[in-house]
């Protein structure tokens, strides 16, 4: 006998979805729906859609090196458990391909791949003169951080993740500071998450250590409430989601009923729309033929820092690509990246966009072929 289909709103299918423990049919349709897992907010898409024409272009015969063998994308598609695949060539449509029963209007979980689009909101609202500069104090727009960890913190310092405080991203450890995060938000109690990042304790000064948090991006997406005014659902719309043409309304989940957006998580849209934003992106952040981000952001936030000399490979939320053979720091496109495989590949120099929906079995390190040699493969060969 079968057992019974989890219920999406039920807390222990949302723990044993993170936590890597859902047979494969059925963790597909639970990253396929993930916008009944938690309340939402709709991300609105305009009227006017950008075509993704057909590029003459082709990947058929394509095979590359990873790891000491060589593959082909049937072994990259099946090994690696992707679920939707799009490669964008100047804005042209060199494959597109859905497995595990997604579809072209499937909106599937970006997980962290949020995490680059909320940054980039950072970015909207500086251009918009809702923020002043990455150099200003955090705590100027979010005074609830003024006795904790976050007090000396400046918004550039979120952005990279470097602001010393103590954090466990383990997605597996029930008793990690992500974990905790994640009760909270299935508690679904107003402002508990912000509160629960106030009272962490400091680690390391401002700007000296790195350290992966999703709660920062939580405290992100406080920083544009309080700075716009707006909703981060609200703003997306406002200045990207309507106007770079994308095709669908998209869901983000909320902290709590008609509360704040799960910055760092929880955004549900189409892969044809994830690789939209990625074109927008790689155009340096025009939509509508306006420019939304501000000059240079692009560049900045897709770049890696140093701390006392040592290359840190991340940016302002997103991951810089290493290059193959290249020495550290030096960078081949950067990519949002999102656990169980969630992609979204930019590469300026090449006019790039790589989309990707997998449902990989653990949250981190389950890739059995590795995404970045893809990446640079299918820039090489394109």
């Amino acid at each position: 006998m079968l057992p019974p289909r989890r219920r999406l709103d039920d807390p222990d299918t949302i723990r044993d979805a993170y936590a890597g423990r859902l047979w494969p049919d059925e963790q597909v349709r639970v990253f396929a729906n993930t916008d009944r897992m938690f309340p939402t907010r709709t991300v609105a898409c305009g009227e006017r859609v950008r075509p993704l024409p057909a590029s003459r272009r082709s990947l058929d015969g394509f095979v590359f090196e990873s790891g000491g063998a060589t593959y082909d994308l049937y072994d990259y598609l099946s090994r690696n458990r992707i679920a939707g695949l799009l490669v964008l060539k100047d804005g042209e449509v060199v494959l597109e391909r859905y497995e595990l029963g997604v579809r072209e209007d499937t909106r599937w979980m970006s997980m962290s791949m949020a995490k680059s689009i909320s940054s980039t909101l950072v970015g909207a609202a500086i251009r918009d003169g809702y923020i002043d500069s990455v150099d200003d104090p955090l705590v100027r727009y979010v005074p609830e951080l003024k006795r904790g960890a976050y007090s000396d913190v400046t918004v550039r310092q979120l952005l990279r993740m470097s602001s010393g405080a103590r954090w466990n991203e383990s997605q597996t450890d029930p008793v990690s500071e992500r974990r905790r995060v994640l009760e909270l938000q299935i508690a679904q109690q107003p402002a508990t998450i912000l509160q629960y990042m106030a009272g962490l304790p400091k680690e390391a000064p401002a700007g000296r250590r790195w350290n992966y948090s999703t709660g920062e991006t939580h405290i992100v997406g406080v920083l544009l409430r309080a700075a716009t005014g707006a909703w981060l659902a609200d703003y997306l719309s406002e200045r990207i989601w309507s106007r770079a043409g994308m095709q669908a309304d998209a869901a983000w989940w909320l902290e709590a009923p008609e509360g704040l957006e799960i910055a760092g998580s929880g955004l549900s849209a189409t892969l044809r729309d994830y690789a939209r934003f990625g074109q927008f992106m790689l155009e340096g952040g025009v939509a509508d033929n306006r420019p939304v981000l501000p000059d240079a952001w692009v560049a900045e936030a897709g770049d890696g820092y140093a701390i006392d000399g040592e290359p840190i490979p991340y940016g302002y939320m997103w991951w810089p690509v290493p290059a193959p053979g290249g020495e550290p720091g030096c960078y081949n496109g950067f990519s949002a990246r999102g656990i169980f495989g969630q992609r979204l590949h930019i590469n300026p120099a090449h006019g790039l966009v790589i989309a990707m929906a997998s449902a990989r079995s653990k949250p981190m390190y389950s890739e059995t072929i590795t995404d970045n040699d893809f990446f640079n493969a299918v820039s090489k060969a394109l």
